[in-house]
């Protein structure tokens, strides 16, 4: 029982401490990309283009990266058990979840990195970078040590939909481990 006490009670450290990681990484991308998420999505609320989840604002929480990971190796392991790349197929988002997973771990990605991450033929996933350049969900940048090489990562738009996304799509499995911890808090 003690030792259940113990591990509960490191977890909810160690939760608190992705936490405080994330809230860092996430107030240095603001800085990095110049307007806040929660700004983006205030503007976008405004409009009323997106609506944010209630009781999740537009902070950051731990889990959300490591959903978009888990979502993006169970796509890959779809197609690996089914033995088909015909059947399971959704570049742009497999795109959005690589840039997003990249954003978090602060890496960046190159164009030939995303394609590759997508999983469709070069010339699909460029089409697809195309779109969702124009959506105004992910920006190029080049590289100015190899002017060969471009980078794509998420635009402010892009990292705030996705960050509604994850909210609104953890919005359960936050409010449990929330719960969670406040009642090892509470011990």
């Amino acid at each position: 029982m003690e030792n259940t006490d113990q591990l509960m009670r490191n977890r909810a450290k160690a939760i608190r401490l992705i936490g405080i990681a994330n809230e860092l990484l996430a107030m240095a991308r603001e800085l990095e990309i110049g307007e806040s998420p929660s700004a983006i999505l205030e503007s976008l609320a405004i409009t009323g283009e997106a609506r944010e989840p209630k009781g999740t604002a537009s902070q950051d929480h731990p889990i959300w990266v490591e959903l978009a990971r888990q979502t993006y190796d169970d796509r890959r392991r779809r197609t690996k058990i089914f033995r088909s790349e015909e059947l399971f197929g959704e570049p742009a988002w497999d795109i959005l979840l690589d840039l997003f997973i990249a954003a978090k771990e602060r890496r960046r990605v190159s164009v030939t990195s995303a394609c590759i991450g997508s999983a469709v033929p070069s010339t699909t996933a460029l089409r697809w970078i195309a779109i969702l350049e124009k959506q105004g969900h992910l920006v190029r940048e080049a590289d100015p040590g190899d002017a060969r090489r471009v980078y794509v990562k998420l635009s402010a738009r892009g990292y705030a939909a996705m960050l509604e996304y994850f909210a609104s799509a953890s919005r359960s499995v936050v409010l449990i481990d929330d719960t969670a911890r406040d009642s090892v808090a509470a011990r």
